[in-house]
C-alpha cells in the first residue's frame, strides 16, 4: 500500500520559502490538496501534469477564440485552473523526488507556448469581434513582455550567481552575515509579507499573466488590465535591473575585499607557534 503525505508533509517539503502573492493565496490552497489526492498514483508524473496544463491552457485560448463574453470568462476560468495544475507538477517532482532537467526545459517552454497561444486568441479574437487594432499591438506587446520578464529573471540570476561564486571562491569560504533587526514601515511591511511567504517583488510575471489573461477577461476591461498589467510589470523589472546594476558597480570593491580576506584567512585559521610549543612547567 502506497503511503500518502499529509497536508502538512506536503506543504513543508513543496512549498517555497518565497512565492508570488497570487500563488499563495489563490494556486497554493488548492494545488496542496491536489497534489494529496493524486501524489501516490506515481504514474502521474512532473511531465504528465506539464502536459495537462498545456492542454487546459489551449482550452483556454479555444474559449477565448469564441468572442462571446461568456465564453471569454470560461476562458480566463481554465487558465486559472491551468496555471493550478501547472504548479502542481513542481510540486510532485519535490515531493516525490521524480523532477529532472528535461522536465523543467519542459514546463518553461510549455509556459511560454501556452502564454503565445492564449495572446493570439484572446487579443486576436477581440480583433475579429471589434475591428480595434489597438488589440494586435497590445497582443504583440503581451508577448514580448513575457518573454523579456522571463529571459531577464534568467539572465540577472546566472549573472548574480557567477559575482557569488566568484567572491565565495575568493574568500575561500562563505561570506558572513550579519543579522539586522528590521526597521521602520517599509521593514515591517517586508516583514509581514516574509511570515506569509510572499516576496516582496510584487508584480512579476505571474501576477502579469494572471491580470492579463483572467482578471481582464473576467471583468471585460481586456484592453486596460493588459496595458496596466504591462506597466506594473516594466516599473518591477527596472527596480530589479537597477538593484542588479548597483550590484555590479560595487561588485569590483567586494572581490577585491574577499581577495584579502583570502590571503589572510589561511594565517587567522593556522595554529600560532605559542599554540604548538611543548607546555613546561615553571
Amino acid at each position: 500500500m502506497v503511503r500518502r503525505s499529509s497536508l502538512r508533509e506536503i506543504r513543508e517539503q513543496t512549498y517555497k520559502v518565497r512565492d508570488a502573492w497570487w500563488t499563495v493565496l489563490l494556486v497554493d490552497p488548492v494545488a496542496a490538496r491536489l497534489v494529496w489526492l493524486v501524489a501516490p498514483y506515481r504514474w502521474i508524473t512532473p511531465n504528465v501534469l506539464t502536459a495537462v496544463a498545456t492542454l487546459l491552457g489551449l482550452g483556454s485560448a479555444a474559449c477565448f477564440l469564441l468572442q462571446d463574453r461568456w465564453w471569454v470568462v470560461a476562458g480566463a476560468l481554465l487558465f486559472h485552473v491551468s496555471f493550478i495544475v501547472d504548479c502542481m507538477d513542481g510540486k510532485i517532482a519535490r515531493l516525490n523526488g521524480t523532477g529532472s532537467m528535461f522536465g523543467t526545459w519542459l514546463d518553461f517552454m510549455f509556459d511560454r507556448v501556452r502564454v503565445f497561444i492564449c495572446a493570439c486568441a484572446l487579443f486576436g479574437g477581440q480583433y475579429a469581434r471589434t475591428g480595434s487594432v489597438a488589440y494586435l499591438w497590445v497582443m504583440l506587446g503581451v508577448i514580448f513582455l513575457d518573454l523579456f520578464r522571463y529571459l531577464n529573471g534568467q539572465q540577472m540570476a546566472k549573472v548574480r550567481t557567477t559575482m557569488r561564486e566568484q567572491i565565495l571562491e575568493a574568500r575561500g569560504g562563505p561570506v558572513p552575515t550579519v543579522a539586522t533587526v528590521p526597521r521602520g514601515p517599509r521593514a515591517r511591511v517586508r516583514q509581514f509579507l516574509a511570515e506569509r511567504r510572499i516576496r516582496t517583488h510584487l508584480f512579476s510575471g505571474i501576477e502579469y499573466e494572471m491580470t492579463v489573461f483572467i482578471i481582464g477577461p473576467l471583468t471585460g476591461w481586456i484592453l486596460q488590465f493588459a496595458v496596466v498589467a504591462g506597466v506594473l510589470l516594466l516599473i518591477f523589472e527596472l527596480r530589479l535591473i537597477h538593484g542588479l546594476w548597483r550590484s555590479t558597480r560595487a561588485f569590483p570593491v567586494a572581490l577585491a575585499r574577499a581577495q584579502a580576506e583570502g590571503a589572510v584567512l589561511p594565517q587567522r585559521e593556522s595554529p600560532s607557534r605559542e599554540m604548538n610549543a611543548p607546555v613546561t612547567a615553571d
